[in-house]
């Protein structure tokens, strides 16, 4: 059955083509599996909480009938303001509208919450801008530009909240530097979600076309509830495709965790555990909640445009495992950097199982992709990820987070990235082990190596499920790093980053390549620490049992000053002026491509085909690097899909004419 809507019709209706329903949650509370709930374009200011799932072959889907036309947004706009001081405006808005929930009394805070909490889940936004909150009437007033921001120039407009609580009143004031609010297009956030169920277990929803934006989503940490503009909320089979997801205060779309009281902020408000210890019972606690494989995740998110959230663009903890991520681009994510903490990233995924994100542009982020804990048959492939990083003129957020491309953290592995182009000055920040780097463009250092873990004990799982087959510690290495080229893009000197407590400061690594794992041994240096040809000597072996594991380290360039590993196999190390070489994305008309001259210095080196075989097994789960249905991966086809021969190549393109193709 077909269920229409449209916000512009003359009357509320039944449905029908005739008499559509003027409110899409009218349409959910009656769609059924099979149905289709086609929405006119129209401003759509509710939240819809679907009420009945869709089966895997009937699923429900709602459709905006014109690309993007069909708005479904979290915020209000107001029109009554009246001037208070210079540039600065006031308006009163009733509490009755908030419902239960007021973004004006709610602060983001949370577990894994490091800088000042003193931002609220509401805001404001100027024509789609949101403005930057302060502490005072008096800041407001003054209109100063933040220092720790981003994008210094919209900086400048501010807003202030207090509550009147005589009159059950929210009182907003706001600088808008001279602009007229009653003749722009000012809104408030109002409601906390725009697209999500309340309840769980809401399966086989498709939600197509639509923009989604302005919620006053709330702090969304691995232990505790997390919401999003919109998200399946602990269900399976969704598929979020070809829509706009922005302006989220927090999270754009959450494939994560279900609302447990007992393992909700649990750190925060009780502090007797550890939040690590908090994450292992969510873990555990998850599968008697029904975390299974048959359950839980299998969702699809493609070809969304998802920008200007701050917390996230994707988040989730253990909800999105299964799931395909691909062809979004991701961009501009926490950079008013109002927001600090452990959760910040363009996709931040825990216990990513068997999920691929694949040919997603990420770019303009505090991070770019973020797995942490279990990235078990995790693939990162064909994406292109720069600009990653907090720019020179920006001030480091006190409790704000590091940057880089990619993050791995505390996983076991087996975790695959090949075919990336990354460009950021921080390439993969590496506290973690069971790691297969292949053909990627490498541009930023290798960070954190043997770091950042310190006894934080992790699950690994039954390959290709969720079900827990162990925990431990990180020994570090069991890394893999085949035909990749690492090019010395950025300044090699250490980056120094202060403490949030004023009490020193951190030494960062910035120069490049595999060089970071010389003391690491070779498999043949690790394996002879057992002797086989003898009864094992349990108590000898715990300096083999807690050593490093070994690294494999072949075929791989190093460019600009990158430095190779002192134990590396058919290596080259050329072109060692960072002068001398360019790697750059240019954008032109909406499309992106790759000024470099790499190939130039690349001349006649080759190496062998990369498989499954070859990468063999990550060391805890004992589970190959392959495809989440289990069979192996061949890397004969590159960045673009495009066949690879018999001429194997370092770096994501099958040829050095590839190169200078549209890569985005």
């Amino acid at each position: 059955m077909k269920i229409y809507v449209n916000a512009n019709a003359k009357w509320d209706g039944n449905g029908t083509p005739e008499r559509p329903f003027r409110r899409i949650n009218e349409a959910a509370m009656i769609a059924m599996p099979g149905d289709e709930v086609l929405v006119a374009p129209g401003i759509y200011r509710e939240y819809v909480d679907p009420i009945n799932a869709g089966e895997e072959t009937a699923p429900i889907t709602y459709r905006s009938t014109e690309p993007l036309g069909a708005v479904i947004t979290g915020a209000e706009q107001v029109k009554d303001w009246v001037q208070y001081e210079g540039n600065v405006w006031v308006c009163r808005v009733s509490n009755s509208i908030f419902g239960a929930y007021n973004p004006y009394t709610t602060l983001v805070y949370g577990d894994w919450y490091f800088a000042k909490a003193d931002k609220h889940t509401g805001c404001v936004y100027l024509n789609d801008r949101a403005l930057y909150e302060v502490s005072s009437l008096e800041d407001c007033i003054k209109g100063e530009v933040y220092e720790c921001s981003w994008v210094p120039e919209e900086s400048v407009y501010k807003w202030y909240t207090q509550q009147d609580e005589a009159k059950d009143e929210t009182i907003i004031y706001a600088n808008f530097q001279g602009k007229n609010p009653n003749e722009e297009n000012v809104e408030i956030n109002v409601r906390r979600e725009c697209f999500m169920p309340s309840r769980t277990g809401i399966n086989y929803i498709t939600v197509s076309g639509f923009n989604i934006n302005k919620a006053a989503t709330t702090w969304a940490p691995p232990a505790a509830f997390q919401d999003g503009m919109i998200g399946p909320h602990w269900s399976k089979g969704w598929i979020i495709e070809d829509c706009e997801i922005s302006n989220s205060k927090c999270a754009g779309i959450s494939v994560g965790k279900y609302l447990d009281p007992d393992n909700e902020h649990y750190f925060t408000y009780k502090y007797v555990k550890s939040p690590t210890q908090m994450e292992r019972d969510a873990v555990c606690r998850g599968q008697y909640h029904g975390w299974l494989k048959e359950n839980i995740g299998g969702h699809i998110i493609r070809r969304n445009n998802i920008h200007h959230c701050e917390q996230g663009g994707i988040i989730g903890r253990m909800g999105g495992v299964f799931s395909i991520i691909e062809d979004n681009h991701i961009h501009h994510i926490n950079n008013m950097m109002e927001l600090g903490g452990a959760e910040i990233s363009g996709i931040k995924m825990h216990a990513a199982i068997d999920v691929i994100m694949r040919r997603n542009h990420i770019h303009h982020c505090t991070m770019g992709i973020w797995c942490d804990w279990e990235a078990q048959g995790t693939r990162l492939t064909q994406n292109l990820l720069h600009d990653n990083q907090r720019p020179e003129f920006a001030k480091s957020l006190k409790g704000g987070m590091m940057s880089q491309d990619i993050f791995v953290e505390v996983s076991h592995g087996p975790t695959l990235i090949d075919h990336n182009i990354m460009l950021s000055e921080a390439g993969l920040r590496f506290a973690t082990q069971g790691v297969a780097m292949v053909h990627n463009l490498i541009c930023g250092a290798l960070t954190d190596v043997g770091g950042g873990t310190g006894t934080r004990y992790t699950p690994y799982h039954i390959p290709h499920r969720t079900e827990v087959m162990g925990f431990m510690t990180f020994l570090h290495g069991d890394n893999r790093f085949y035909n990749n080229i690492f090019v010395q893009k950025w300044p090699g000197e250490d980056k120094i980053t202060p403490h949030d407590s004023d009490d020193g400061f951190e030494s960062e690594n910035r120069l490049v390549g595999t060089w970071t794992f010389d003391e690491y041994p070779t498999y043949e240096e690790w394996i002879a620490q057992f002797d086989f040809s003898r009864p094992a000597n349990m108590k000898g072996l715990e300096p083999a049992h807690f050593g490093h594991l070994p690294v494999w380290s072949e075929g791989n360039a190093y460019l600009g000053g990158a430095k190779a590993w002192k134990k590396e196999v058919n290596g080259l190390v050329t072109g060692e002026n960072p002068a001398d070489i360019k790697v750059e994305v240019v954008e032109k008309d909406g499309q992106y491509y790759l000024d470099t001259n790499i190939y130039d210095f690349l001349e006649g080196f080759d190496g062998r085909m990369i498989n499954t075989q070859v990468l063999g097994k990550a060391f805890e789960p004992e589970q190959y690097f392959e495809n989440p249905d289990g069979t192996p991966i061949q890397f004969d086809a590159d960045y673009f899909g495009s066949h690879r021969g018999m001429n194997v190549i370092p770096g994501p393109f099958a040829s050095p004419e590839d190169a200078a193709k549209v890569i985005y």
